[in-house]
This record gives structure tokens, C-alpha cells and sequence, in this order.
């Protein structure tokens, strides 16, 4: 206690009341309820803590205000933990707040709700804007840590079920001063490359501060802005993140995710699977068929020199009975030529002439006469007789 008659100067009692509060206020949490809250545009956030019966001045200067991870607001009510000192220009106490936490559900959680509703009211996590995965990517980029388990899980995975896909791993901390940083540019960077056609954002289970990262502004709008479909993988199933929001797919859990991936190639390959034994059940009764065809067709189907043989045979039997034919038709023309040859010789004038009889033809122009009525006396006649023929002369006609 300072106790002093003489008078002394307004600076030096404020001198002595700064160095009083703030040799015995230097480290001090203290309760109250936000009021008369302001932000400047120089960083700087000024307060009144206050309670039923008491206020206190306090400011929290840009430095430390960078760090909040929510949103402070009239009328919440907060622990702050600082010092106590004076402002010597107006001779009034206030409270230098080194940082601040919400009181109840906490200042991550209070962070959070805040971030997801001024998101939420930007359209981000708008299920209209969401886009469909592509069915069979080749080609797929994963923003993790390479240190954990985490990417060894989902390149197993792949492996066993998606022979061919290739994994684009770009490595970044998941948790940390900088994470969320690292998170959004590698976002950006994957996007900028033309072979990935997904990307898989993620990390392993942890408390909410371990998963602060992915609940950061700058990576939600990161992958807003991604060209490509976002698969969200933080955390177990009971974890929500603002990427979850916002990303096109959210993932129970990083292992999930990759079974996503590969889930249509999967039940492709089951379906292809179906269709090939079907096809090979199909394909093996037409065998059997056409086998059984075939050998039916074998049994029937002779021989080219058996069947030579069997022509040939046919061809002699042909052979022997043209000759037996042609040999009775000879023979059966033979004997009518034979018969008519007997018929031609008794109708022949001739066989008449060996009876005695006689053909007489006129000697001019070899005429046949019928009669004796037609000649003429003295005209000359040849007369035929069966052997010999004689020329005479009419000497008289007796009709």
C-alpha cells in the first residue's frame, strides 16, 4: 500500500497503478459475456467482459485475433485468458486477452457451426451442384498423408480389387499449424493436372482438434472450386467435417472411400462374370450339339474311295447291261430285217420271173408295158426274164 501526503503528478499515479495491476495480474483467465464488441479495420477486436454486477474493458490485438477459430459475438459467453494492465492515456484498466474460448460447447464447436452456416447460406452445400462419380476412373488423386495408415489401406484396396487403376499421391500434413493450407493447394494442383479424373481428400480418425484442418474455410472453398468430383474420407463414421459438406461424395471413412471408387468396377466385373459362365454354359450345349451332329453326319457320310468303288461298281453293272441291251436289240433287229427280207423277196418281182414269167419294157425309154393293146407293130421291147433279159421286135399285136 502506498500511503503519501505530498502530492503527486496524474502520470505518477498512474505509473504506480500500472505497476501494481500488472506485477499481480500477469496471467489471469477470467468469465464473462461478450458486449459492446467491435472490429476495426485494424485487426484489433474491443470488448466488454461483464457479468450480473461487474464490467471490465478488454481488447485482444490482431495478432492474437488471427488465431480464433470462431466467430466472437455480443452476448456469448467466454473464458478469457491475459493480463491485466493500464491504459495510461485515459487512466483505465483493461484486460489484454491473449485467447479466447466459448464456454459450453466450445469454441471449436461454436467455430464450426458458424463456419457451416455462412457456407451453407453461400450455396456450397448445395446437393444441386454435386457431381456424379465416374464409374471406372483410371487415373485417381488422393490428398493425405503419406506417414499413416491411412494410404497404405487404400492402396491395398486398389490393388485387390482394381488391378489397373493408377494413384496419384500428393503428401500433405493433415493436422497442425499450415494443414489446412497445404490441404487446399494440393487440391489445386491436382486439378491443374489432366490425368486424375477424382480425388479422395482425407485422413484417419481423431478428436475434433485433430480434424480441424479439414473443417477450415480455405479448404471447403478449395474443393468447391475443384473441376474434379471430391470424395470426402476425414475421420471414422461418427465424424463430420465441413468438407464432408461440401465435398460431391462423403466417405464414412478413407478404406470406404477407395471401395467407392472401385464399387462399379466391381459389380462390372461380377456382371461380366455371370455373363461369361452363362456364355460358356451357352457355348458348351452348342458344342455338344454340333457334335453329336457331326458324328451323326461322319456315320452317314462315305467315304470319297469307298465311294469311288461303289460307283465304279455301278458303272460296271451299267456297262454289262448296256452290252446284254445293246446285244438283244441287235439281235431282235436282225430277226425282223430277216422277216422282212423273207416279205420283201415274195412281193419281189423277181421271185414272179423264177415262176416262168417275164417284164417287157419299151426299148426307147425303158417304160413298162401292161399290155399288148399299147404296142406298136415293129416297135423294138426288152424283155427281162428271171436270168437274162433278149431285145426283140413286134411282129404282130393281138389285142
Amino acid at each position: 500500500m502506498v500511503i503519501s501526503f505530498t502530492p503527486i503528478t496524474v502520470s505518477k499515479l498512474v505509473d504506480l497503478l500500472q505497476e501494481t495491476i500488472e506485477d499481480n495480474f500477469m496471467q489471469v483467465s477470467v468469465e464473462g459475456e461478450i458486449s459492446n464488441l467491435s472490429r476495426p479495420a485494424s485487426g484489433h477486436l474491443y470488448l466488454t467482459l461483464k457479468d450480473s454486477s461487474a464490467q471490465v474493458r478488454a481488447v485482444m490485438f490482431r495478432g492474437a485475433a488471427r488465431l480464433l477459430r470462431f466467430k466472437p459475438e455480443d452476448g456469448q459467453q467466454v473464458i478469457c485468458r491475459g493480463r491485466m494492465t493500464v491504459y495510461k492515456q485515459r487512466g483505465d484498466m483493461q484486460f489484454i486477452v491473449d485467447s479466447l474460448d466459448a464456454v459450453g460447447t466450445g469454441s471449436l464447436q461454436v467455430a464450426f457451426e458458424q463456419l457451416k452456416e455462412k457456407l451453407a447460406n453461400e450455396g456450397l452445400f448445395a446437393s444441386e451442384r454435386k457431381r456424379v462419380l465416374p464409374q471406372f476412373p483410371t487415373t485417381i488423386g488422393v490428398v493425405t498423408s503419406v506417414t499413416g495408415a491411412v494410404i497404405h489401406d487404400m492402396l491395398q484396396v486398389f490393388r485387390h480389387h482394381a488391378t489397373g487403376i493408377r494413384v496419384i499421391v500428393r503428401p500433405v500434413r493433415v493436422q497442425g499449424a499450415g494443414a489446412a493450407q497445404e490441404i487446399a493447394e494440393a487440391i489445386a494442383e491436382l486439378n491443374s493436372l489432366t490425368e486424375p479424373e477424382l480425388l479422395i481428400v482425407g485422413r484417419g480418425g481423431g478428436a475434433l482438434e485433430d480434424l480441424w484442418s479439414f473443417n477450415e474455410e480455405i479448404v471447403a472453398r478449395a474443393i468447391f472450386s475443384s473441376r474434379l468430383p471430391v470424395i470426402s474420407a476425414v475421420g471414422h463414421e461418427v465424424d463430420t467435417t465441413i468438407a464432408d459438406y461440401v465435398a460431391d461424395y462423403r466417405a464414412a471413412t478413407p478404406t470406404a472411400a477407395a471401395e467407392q471408387v472401385v464399387k462399379s468396377r466391381l459389380a462390372l466385373e461380377s456382371h461380366l462374370d455371370q455373363v461369361r459362365l452363362r456364355l460358356a454354359t451357352e457355348m458348351s450345349g452348342r458344342v455338344n450339339l454340333l457334335r453329336e451332329r457331326v458324328n451323326s453326319i461322319r456315320h452317314r457320310l462315305v467315304s470319297p474311295t469307298m465311294q469311288l468303288a461303289l460307283w465304279s461298281q455301278r458303272l460296271q453293272g451299267l456297262m454289262i447291261r448296256l452290252q446284254r441291251a445293246a446285244g438283244e436289240n441287235e439281235q431282235r433287229y436282225r430277226d425282223r430285217l430277216a422277216a422282212l427280207s423273207g416279205c420283201l423277196d415274195a412281193l419281189s418281182p423277181l421271185q414272179t420271173l423264177h415262176r416262168g414269167y417275164a417284164i417287157v419294157r419299151r426299148s426307147t425309154d425303158g417304160s413298162s408295158v401292161s399290155g399288148a393293146s399299147v404296142l406298136q407293130v415293129g416297135e423294138s421291147l426288152q424283155v427281162r426274164f428271171a436270168a437274162g433279159e433278149a431285145d426283140v421286135r413286134v411282129e404282130e399285136v393281138k389285142p
